[in-house]
This record gives structure tokens, sequence and C-alpha cells, in this order.
């Protein structure tokens, strides 16, 4: 291929998961508009999340099986046209299922544009400039989930909710136009000898539950709920008849045999962990500012800004190192480390913290992110023939998915029930007898009574103040606990590495992916 158009279909690649991995944020902080503007329950809303995340779940480990079945070529253009289409549909929306149905069919189409592009990337790219291609697809990694909150706070406060779908239009036609005119089909394309359809069936139910368990359990109340309990079952039994059938059939939709592979076990667990951290960061950190410091959605978009740069330049520099042999194993290690830093500083933060240091924290959260993106995905496949490395990168990849998933379930019902335990010690320490609060009542009471309150409105105005600042307070507290417990959850798991066992260095890994 001629330089000039391999460099185009490089950006087009890139752009195309760039776009996939900001829809799955951008409508975070646009629901409240949406249920205003269609007329549903901020509930019902939240289906706009739910479905998109459940479809990209459900697509992601099945791309080997649909780029084998229909080719890899026709799928991504295909998807890419459905993920277009969708977009217009879903800002043309009458109704708030109308649009949690294209979000979904959206969501379908967004799933080849993360793991069938990656596998573009390598290919575009000679042997010895894999840790390059490695290094520009972390950048769309990263960079999605980053800026997808801000991105549509913006469109959001400036212009309405649907041009946050509308925006994805232009980049898919011209990422189709390039594609159809550009991409040209897999080297090695995988054999289907016949479909799987009971392993496609036991996937979609079990991933689909289970995905609506997590993104709803925790405003559902878990299990007081009875159709999350009976997700929950139908979620374990799928995934489990799921594992047993793929293992026993001899054209399995999803290989899980990859999994014999000590190394990739070890790199997807990780990965796994690094998704909770990647996603719980980006949710945790707007919220914190926005709810808390009063900071707007511009104001805190400006926060990740400078580390966004940094990131980029750490991964580029992660894939030269990689090229030249260091071992993946040392920047994980190092990528674990700054980040495990930024979640200890962050939950030392408190309600007088700048801008300026908690920016300064997220570059470390940026950098360390970025150092593991590229070792990870190296060393999950370092060990893999080429045949089965497709399969291994996409399984990779949702086990990132499912890590972010699963992380801000985990995070929304933990910082409920700390905020909850701090309120109610700090509610011990507001009795009449302690002067401190005495005096604090009084003071507040004083103020209103300056202007213009009653004695009795300025007593229960006073009073009120005191509970806007407790319930601040515990909810700060409640952030700080769960920056800390995703820090130790990355701590703990970094002596998974000494299970790791590489036959293959990262030339060599690099070696395979340009193989396939």
């Amino acid at each position: 291929m001629h330089p000039v158009k391999r460099q185009i279909l490089i950006v087009t690649v890139i752009a195309a998961a760039i776009m996939e991995l900001i829809d799955i944020s951008i409508v975070n902080v646009a629901l409240s508009h949406m249920s205003g503007n269609l007329g549903a329950t901020l509930a019902d809303t939240s289906w706009v999340v739910t479905s998109y995340a459940i479809a990209n779940v459900i697509v992601i480990p099945m791309s080997s099986f649909l780029s084998g079945s229909l080719g890899r070529r026709n799928y991504y253009i295909g998807s890419v046209i459905l993920f277009t289409v969708c977009s217009f549909m879903c800002g043309n929306a009458s109704n708030i299922w109308v649009l949690v149905f294209f979000r979904f069919l959206q969501g379908l189409g967004g799933g080849a544009l993360l793991s069938v592009s990656q596998a573009i990337m390598f290919e575009l790219f000679p042997r010895e400039k894999q840790g390059i291609a490695s290094a520009l697809f972390g950048l769309g990694v990263f960079i999605g989930p980053t800026i997808g909150p801000t991105l549509g706070g913006f469109i959001t406060e400036h212009y309405s909710w649907p041009w946050i779908f509308y925006i994805n239009i232009p980049v898919g036609i011209i990422v189709t136009i390039s594609c159809f005119l550009l991409l040209q089909e897999a080297t090695i394309k995988p054999e289907v000898k016949k479909t799987d359809w009971l392993g496609i069936i036991l996937l979609i139910i079990g991933v689909s539950t289970l995905q609506t368990v997590l993104e709803r359990g925790q405003e559902e109340d878990w299990f007081d709920t009875t159709y999350i309990t009976v997700f929950t079952v139908t979620a374990i039994l799928s995934l489990i008849a799921f594992v047993i059938w793929e293992l026993r059939v001899s054209d399995p939709v999803v290989n899980l045999r990859v999994f014999r592979s000590r190394t990739l076990t070890v790199a997807a667990i990780l990965t796994f962990i690094t998704g909770i951290g990647m996603f719980t960061s980006v949710y945790l950190t707007p919220v914190f500012a926005q709810r808390l410091l009063s900071f707007t959605p511009v104001e805190t978009g400006l926060l990740l800004l400078p580390g966004s740069f940094f990131a980029l330049l750490s991964l580029v520099i992660s894939g030269k190192l990689l090229q030249r042999g260091l071992s993946p194993i040392v920047m994980i290690i190092l990528g674990y480390a700054l980040f495990i830093y930024f979640s200890w500083t962050m939950s030392r933060m408190s309600l007088e913290v700048s801008a300026a240091l908690i920016s300064n924290n997220l570059i470390y959260r940026a950098v360390g992110i970025a150092l593991l993106t590229v070792p990870l995905t190296m060393l999950a496949v370092s060990t893999l023939e080429a045949k089965d490395i497709p399969q291994g990168a996409a399984l990779n990849n949702m086990m990132r998915q499912l890590g972010g998933s699963f992380g801000i379930a985990m995070v929304n019902t933990y910082t409920a029930r700390r905020a909850a335990a701090h309120r109610s010690d700090l509610v011990n320490y507001l009795n009449p007898d302690n002067p401190v609060v005495s005096n604090r009542l009084q003071q507040y009471t004083q103020y209103f009574l300056q202007h213009g309150a009653t004695i009795g409105n300025a007593r229960k105005q006073a009073i009120g103040l005191m509970e806007y600042g407790v319930t601040k307070q515990s909810n700060l507290l409640s952030y700080l606990d769960a920056y800390a417990m995703v820090g130790f959850l990355f701590l703990i798991c970094l002596p998974l590495l000494l299970m790791v066992r590489r036959k293959a260095t990262p030339t060599m890994a690099m070696q395979q992916l340009q193989d396939h």
C-alpha cells in the first residue's frame, strides 16, 4: 500500500476506535436533559447507557467469529455504517424506548470499531514498528473514556443533547468512505466451518443480564428488586453453561481454550483491574469536581487535559521501549505503581483542594494507564499462536470493558454505603453539648437574622445549612474511600505477575500480530 494511503487508513481506524469509546460515556452528563425532553423518568433514561454497554460487551468477544464469517472488510464497513445510521436515529428518537433501541443497535456496530480496528492497526505497520502501532491504538483507548463526559457536557450546555449523537455522522461517513477505498481483506482469514448458535444465544443471555445487573443494581437496591435477582441467577447459569459448551464444541463462537495460556489469563485479569481504574477514575473525578467543588463541565475537562498530553508521550515511549526489548512486566509494574500513587493522593483530598493539585495528580493517573495499555496488550498475546491472537486480543478488550462496568457499579454501591456510614458518624457529633456545634449554629442563625429572616426561619435555615455541610462532608469522605479502594485493588493484584511465564519476547509477539 502507498505510504500516504496507509497513513490515511491509520488515522481512519484510530478515529473510529476513539468515536466508539467516546460514545460509551458521552451520554452520561446529558441524561437529565434527555429525561426532561422525552418525558421519561431518569431511571428509564439510564437504559440509554445500559443498552449500549450490553451490546458492546456481547459483540467484542464475537468479533473474531464475525470477521471470519462475513469477511473482515465487510464486517468492519458494515459496522461503521450501522453505528453511523443509528447515531442519526438516536438523535431523532421520539421517545425514550426508541432511543434505547437504536442505542443498542449503535452498540452492536460499535463493538467492531474496537477489536477490529486494533487488528487492522497491527497489519498496517511493519514488524519493527509494531510498538508504535500499539501506542497509537492505546491513545484511542485512553482518550475516548477520558474526554467523553467533558465533550458531552460541553455539547449539552451549548447546544442540545441530540448533537452528542449527530457529531458521529460526519466522522462515520468519512470512515466509511476511507475504508471502502483503502481497507483490504485480512491476510489470514479465520476459518469458520459452522455457526455455533447455542454459544451465541448463551453469550447474549449471559452477558446482557450480567451487564444489566452491573449497570442497574445500585439504583434498584440490588437484590431487594425481583428482576435484579432473577437476572443475576440467569447470568450465572447462562455464563456457566456458555463456558462448558464453548470448551466442548469443535467450532466455538468464542474460543475460550486460549485461556490455557497462563500469560493471557494473568494479562486478562490485570486488564480487568486496569479497566476498573480507568473508568472509575474518569467517573469519580468529574463527580468530585462538579458536585463538591462546583466546577463547570469545561473546567472539569481542563483538569484532564494536561494528563492527556503526558499520556500521549508515555504511549509513544512505551511502544519504543518494548520494541527495543524491555520486558512488558517492568512497564506494567511501573504503570500500576503510578496509578496506586494517584489513588493514594486523591484519597487525601479536601474541599479546599486546588484545581492545579487535582490536575497534577491526574497526570500520574494518565501516565500510569498509558504505560499499562501497550504492555498488557503485548503480554496477552505473547504466548499465543498466530491463529489465536485475534481471539485473545478480543477477549482482552472485553475484559477492559467489563472491568469498567463492574468498577462503576462497585464504586456507586461503595460510595453510597460509605456516605451513609460517614453521615452516621458525623451526626453523632452534632449535639447541643458540643461547643463547636453550638457556636457554629449561633453564627449561622445570626447571619440569616441579619439578612431579614425571622428568628424561627433563621434557626431552621441554620440547621439546614449544617445539614448541607454534613452531607457534603459525608460525600467527600465516601469519594476518598473509593479512590483508596481502587488503589488497593491495584496493589493486591501486582503479585499475579509472578505467575507469568513468557515464552515470547515483545518483538516475537509483535511479529505474530503482524502475521495475523
